[in-house]
C-alpha cells in the first residue's frame, strides 16, 4: 500500500510540473513589426494552414499544439487568432503527437492526435473532427 501511495505521489508531481508547462507561442522579438502570431503563422508548414472559401466566406485556419485557430488580419502585418477546436477533456497531461488540416468538397478536416504521457500509440478521446465553416466542428 505504501509503495502505490508513494508511485501516486510521485505521479501526481510529474503531472503538475508538467501541467505547469507553457505550451504558448513565443514572445516576438525585441523591436520586431510582427506579432507572436504572425511569426508563427509565417512558419507554419502548409500542411498545418487551410486558406480558402468555407461555406461562401474566405477562411484561414491553423493548427498549433493540437488546436484549430481561426487567423484574421490585424493591425500591419499582424494577425491574430480565435481558437475553434480543441479536442475532448483529458484528466491527464497529454503531448500533441500528430497534427493536419485537409479539405475535400468544402469539407475541412482537422486531425488533432494527443497522445498521455507514459502511454503509447494515438491518441486520447476523438482526434479528428470536421466543418463546412470553420467554425462549427463535429467529430468525424
Amino acid at each position: 500500500m505504501m509503495r502505490l501511495l508513494r508511485l501516486f505521489a510521485i505521479t501526481l508531481g510529474t503531472a503538475s510540473a508538467l501541467a505547469g508547462c507553457d505550451s504558448s507561442l513565443a514572445p516576438a522579438p525585441p523591436g520586431s513589426a510582427l506579432n507572436a502570431e504572425a511569426i508563427a503563422t509565417r512558419d507554419t508548414p502548409p500542411e498545418l494552414q487551410f486558406k480558402g472559401m468555407l461555406a461562401g466566406q474566405p477562411m484561414h485556419l491553423l493548427a498549433h499544439d493540437c488546436k484549430v485557430y481561426k487567423v484574421e488580419p490585424a493591425e500591419g502585418e499582424n494577425v491574430t487568432w480565435t481558437l475553434v477546436l480543441e479536442g475532448e477533456f483529458y484528466p491527464l497531461p497529454t503531448r500533441c503527437i500528430h497534427q493536419s488540416l485537409t479539405e475535400s468538397k468544402g469539407v475541412v478536416t482537422a486531425f488533432i492526435g494527443r497522445q498521455a504521457f507514459g502511454a503509447g500509440g494515438c491518441c486520447t478521446g476523438t482526434p479528428e473532427y470536421r466543418s463546412k465553416d470553420g467554425i462549427s466542428w463535429k467529430p468525424r
